[in-house]
C-alpha cells in the first residue's frame, strides 16, 4: 500500500527516502510490505542518532521493532506513517483514524496509545467470528496548534486525495472479506475526513472533538456513509467559534458544528473527557466508537 509521503521537509535531520515495495500492496505482501518499513525506520534512526537528534533517534527505532506493522513510513521532516493494529488481511471490520493537530513522529505515542486502545476493545467486543484491525492514518502534515494553518483547511485539502487513495488501496486489500470500513477523525482530522467524504467509500465517518468539516450539514458531506458526532463535555473545542469567513482570499473556520442538531449527524455519548480523551480506555466515548466499528448502534447523547 504506497500513500503519497509529500510532507514538508527538516533538513535538519537527515532520513531516508521511503522504502521501495511492490505496488499494489495486497494481502499477500503485506509482510514484506511491514519488513521493509521496519528497515527503512531502522535507518533513519541510524541517520538521526549520527547527526545528534537522540529524541527522533529513539522514536524512530521504536518503529522499527520487529512486531510493528508499518504500510508506510517516512522519517523526513515531520514524519509520516502508517500502523496496522490487527490482521488486516483477514479483517471484516477496519477502523482508520485519522489525527488531528500536533501529530508527528516525535509526537506518534500518544496516537498509537489511542489506536491500540481501540483494538483492544475491538478485540474483547467483537462477536465471535469477526475479525477486526485498526490502521492509524499519519498520512498527512498535521497543522500546529498554535498556529495560522489549523484555522484554514489547507493542509484539510492536500491530505483529502490521500486519504481517499489510501482507502482505495485498503478496500483492495480487504477485498477478499468484504471489510467494513470506518473512518474515526479527531479534531482536525474531522476537517480531512470532511473534505474526502465525497469520494471516499467507508460504511461510516465519526467525528469527535471536531471544530467543524467545512460543510454546513452532514449531507453536504456527499457521503452514503452513517455520518456520526461526538464531543465530551469537557473539551475545550466546544468554545471554538463555529463560523466559516473569507478573509482576503483565505477560508478560515470550518462552519457548522457537527453536534449541532442543524448539522444533522448522528450524535452519539463521549462522556465527560476533554480533547484528548476520546480513546481514553474505559471511556464513554471509546466504546460507542467500538460500536460504530462493529457496525452496531452506540449509545446517544443526552447532552
Amino acid at each position: 500500500m504506497v500513500v503519497p509521503l509529500s510532507g514538508a521537509t527538516r533538513p535538519e535531520i537527515p532520513a531516508p527516502a521511503p522504502a521501495a515495495v511492490a505496488t499494489p500492496v495486497t494481502a499477500a505482501t503485506l509482510d514484506e510490505t511491514y519488513a521493509a518499513n521496519r528497515v527503512n525506520a531502522a535507518e533513519a534512526s541510524r541517520m538521526a542518532a549520527a547527526h545528534g537528534d537522540r529524541e527522533r533517534a529513539t522514536a524512530d527505532r521504536a518503529m522499527a521493532d520487529p512486531a510493528r506493522h508499518f504500510l508506510s513510513f517516512d522519517g523526513r521532516g515531520a514524519g509520516l506513517a502508517t500502523e496496522v493494529f490487527g490482521d488486516l488481511a483477514r479483517a471484516d471490520r477496519v477502523a482508520v483514524l485519522v489525527p488531528g493537530s500536533d501529530t508527528s513522529i516525535d509526537t506518534y505515542d500518544r496516537f498509537r496509545d489511542a489506536a491500540r486502545a481501540l483494538h483492544e476493545r475491538l478485540t474483547r467486543q467483537a462477536p465471535q467470528g469477526t475479525r477486526t484491525a485498526v490502521v492509524a492514518w499519519l498520512g498527512y502534515q498535521t497543522p500546529a496548534t498554535v498556529s495560522t494553518t489549523v484555522t484554514t483547511p489547507a493542509r484539510a485539502e492536500e491530505a483529502a486525495p490521500k486519504l481517499r487513495e489510501f482507502v482505495r488501496q485498503l478496500r483492495a486489500v480487504t477485498a477478499g472479506q468484504g471489510a467494513r470500513i470506518s473512518l474515526l477523525c479527531h479534531s482536525y482530522g474531522s476537517v480531512v475526513c470532511g473534505r474526502a467524504a465525497s469520494h471516499v467509500a467507508v460504511d461510516d465517518i465519526a467525528l469527535v472533538g471536531s471544530p467543524g468539516t467545512g460543510a454546513d450539514t452532514a449531507a453536504a458531506l456527499h457521503t452514503p456513509a452513517r455520518v456520526w458526532a461526538a464531543r465530551g463535555s469537557d473539551d475545550w473545542v466546544a468554545e471554538v467559534p463555529h463560523v466559516r469567513l473569507d478573509l482576503l482570499g483565505t477560508t478560515v473556520g470550518f462552519g457548522t458544528d457537527p453536534v449541532s442538531p442543524s448539522f444533522g449527524a448522528r450524535v452519539f455519548a463521549a462522556g465527560a473527557g476533554g480533547h484528548s480523551d476520546y480513546f481514553r480506555p474505559g471511556s464513554t466515548s471509546l466504546a460507542n466508537l467500538t460500536r460504530i466499528v462493529l457496525g452496531e448502534t452506540p449509545e446517544a447523547s443526552h447532552g
